[in-house]
């Protein structure tokens, strides 16, 4: 019964993903095929075709099924992967100095996040737009109507993100079914009638393809690899789903669907045109044009959704690991708290959008933009994930470097491919992985100097608990809750309020919040406290980086020496740092200023924490940096 139940239940998980995980690699076959020869003028004939063919292939089997599946998959942190969960793993703990090897893979971890937000603004503006282009090949009258109905499309997907995705979530894997299924069909039926196309499977074909155009080849590289743009995805979304039901569902539909349908495309090439045209809408009969694009048009909105809820997630670890300012984060479901909703990242990314659909106005111009950052962050996923089984799994160098290398090779050769892209849009998701990465790293040292000037000035919560009692200070009834993140220090505001108000209350709980590098920390570990004196306590309240900060319900229930914690009793003080720019050694004066800007319109503290809005007292303190 247990084993059956369990089948189901990997079952249902496989079913799942389909709608979740495969959407962004499961729409590429629209305009990867077209773009590998548009991009480098290579010759529409049987040769070109098959070496094209065969390097998707290859591509597909070695950076899809061996490196993503087999390998990285296996370095989850607790479950989670992604490449900040990676980097989490190599992050050192609490209390001890990176090495500077260790500084090196943190960064490129950092950047490597930074870029796929970039890949976030471009994934749902070219998969729209190559989707309703689809129209335009059943009647050029739908021409004019392009590039409005992709607007309006990406505005109305972005509008509908404060509601969930939980709701419409149910109707994204069948959609994908009938997807994945489609795009087999559609292959199938060229394969048949040119089933010589098949012989691409041998390697010799894409050998061959850059041995007789060397140069044409290396430029339909950058295009090819948008077949396998969807690679970073599945590892980010594992967390979601768990290793083996992404397995089962890229074996069973996902691979043959995909590869059907670009051997397809390569068998109706391999048959004489002049012209490469849209293989992809080619394929389908006469009657059948407008259909697909229908059923095109869901899947690229599909494959948008994963990736918008995949930068909430990611936005929700960086907050958690100090990397960015507290946002508005509000949880969809009360069942996952995976389900998340930052509207400060969801307008952006809708700006974004828009903005590359109506700037570029066609998927092939973005094509030109779209590849660099996810060859960079792949690049940057084999890095990292060497540290891990070195230091992790214990592999020996020899060991790590030959199964690594080359998978390395590879991605080095694609983000070779993709430099030349660089000039005509490439330049794009760079610059904006390049401002978040001075974003990111300027909040996360701006809070390290803060933390250091109020040090300076710290007291150990024991010696001021002990002349606060010296001097019979008055007791009033009630809960005082001083969020500080200093563990053993006195709170700035309580020190203020010590000496203004001059009064003790019956419990005094000086809680700092402690982001572990897990995404969840079970209940059960969740608090710890040390009793310093009567009356005094110091609790330590554990969260996961994927974990809501609700502080509340952390202390719900909690009961110390016959106390126990009433959340209508309490009166919780922060503290408030103004940061002031000044001449002292720290960062830049224009970091500093940044900083300062970033920590003004962050979210207060309060709403971070889900404190009650009415029972907060806040204590400003001036800090110079």
């Amino acid at each position: 019964m247990t084993d059956e139940r369990g089948t189901n239940s990997t079952a249902i998980l496989a079913f799942g993903t389909l709608g979740i995980v495969f959407g962004d690699i499961g729409t590429s076959p629209i305009y990867a095929f077209r773009e590998a020869f548009e991009h480098s003028e290579l010759v529409v004939d049987p040769e070109a075709a098959y070496g094209v063919a065969s390097v998707v292939f290859w591509s597909l089997v070695v950076v899809i099924a061996l490196k993503y599946l087999t390998l990285v998959m296996r370095a989850d942190n607790h479950g989670e992967g992604g490449i900040l969960a990676l980097t989490a793993l190599v992050m050192p703990k609490p209390g001890a100095s990176p090495t500077k090897a260790a500084t090196a893979i943190i960064t490129l971890g950092v950047f490597g996040t930074a870029l796929l937000y970039g890949d976030g603004l471009i994934t749902p503006a070219i998969s729209v737009l190559s989707a309703v282009e689809g129209f335009e090949v059943a009647t050029s009258a739908f021409e004019d109507w392009v590039i409005p109905l992709a607007v309006a499309i990406l505005v109305s997907l972005f509008a509908v993100q404060r509601m969930g995705t939980a709701g419409i979530a149910r109707l994204f894997s069948p959609i994908m079914v009938v997807w994945f299924t489609v795009l087999g069909a559609l292959g199938l039926r060229q394969i048949i009638i040119h089933p010589a196309v098949l012989r691409a499977v041998n390697p010799n074909y894409g050998l061959h393809l850059f041995l007789d155009h060397p140069w044409r080849a290396f430029l339909a590289l950058g295009s090819i690899f948008l077949v396998v743009t969807g690679g970073e995805a599945l590892y980010a979304d594992m967390g979601h789903f768990g290793r083996r039901p992404i397995q089962i569902s890229w074996y069973a539909l996902v691979m043959p669907g995909l590869l059907l349908n670009y051997f397809g495309q390569a068998a109706l090439l391999a048959e004489g045109r002049d012209e490469v045209g849209t293989p992809f809408y080619d394929m389908a009969p006469e009657w059948g044009i407008v259909p697909l694009a229908i059923l095109a048009t869901l899947a690229t909105v599909i494959a948008s959704q994963a990736l918008i809820s995949g930068a909430f997630s990611l936005t929700v670890q960086a907050v958690q690991l100090d990397y960015f300012p507290r946002l508005s984060i509000r949880h969809t479901s009360s069942d996952h708290a995976g389900q998340v909703y930052v509207p400060m990242v969801n307008w952006l990314l809708m700006v974004g959008s828009v903005g590359l659909v109506i700037s570029f106005k066609s998927s092939s111009a973005l094509a030109s933009a779209y590849g660099i950052a996810v060859t960079m962050t792949m690049l940057i996923t084999t890095l990292i994930f060497y540290r891990v089984v070195r230091e992790r799994w214990d592999w020996s160098t020899g060991k790590a470097v030959a199964i690594l290398a080359p998978f390395m090779a590879v991605d080095i050769a694609f983000l070779a491919a993709n430099v030349p892209k660089i000039p005509t849009g490439g330049w794009f998701p760079l610059l904006v992985g390049l401002v978040l990465v001075l974003i990111m790293t300027t909040w996360r040292r701006g809070r390290q100097l803060v933390a250091e000037r109020i040090g300076r000035g710290e007291r150990p919560i024991a010696e001021v608990a002990e002349q606060a009692l010296a001097a019979g200070l008055p007791v009033v009834p009630g809960t005082a809750v001083y969020l500080f993140k200093d563990a053993g220090a006195a709170p700035p505001a309580m020190l203020t309020n010590l000496r203004h108000n001059k009064v003790l209350h019956e419990m005094t709980i000086l809680l700092s919040v402690e982001v572990d590098d897990v995404p969840h920390v079970a209940s059960r570990k969740k608090v710890r406290y040390t009793r310093i004196t009567p009356g005094i306590v110091q609790v330590r309240v554990h969260v996961g980086f994927m974990d809501p900060p609700d502080v509340p319900d952390a202390l719900t229930g909690l009961t110390i020496q016959g106390y126990r914690f009433d959340p209508d009793d309490v009166t919780y003080f922060l503290g408030r740092e103004l940061v002031t720019p000044t001449a002292i050694p720290g960062m830049l004066p224009a970091r500093e200023r940044l900083f300062a800007a970033m920590n003004r319109s962050a979210t207060s503290a309060a709403r971070f924490f889900s404190l009650p809005p009415d029972q907060v007292f806040e204590v400003g303190t001036q800090v110079e940096i």
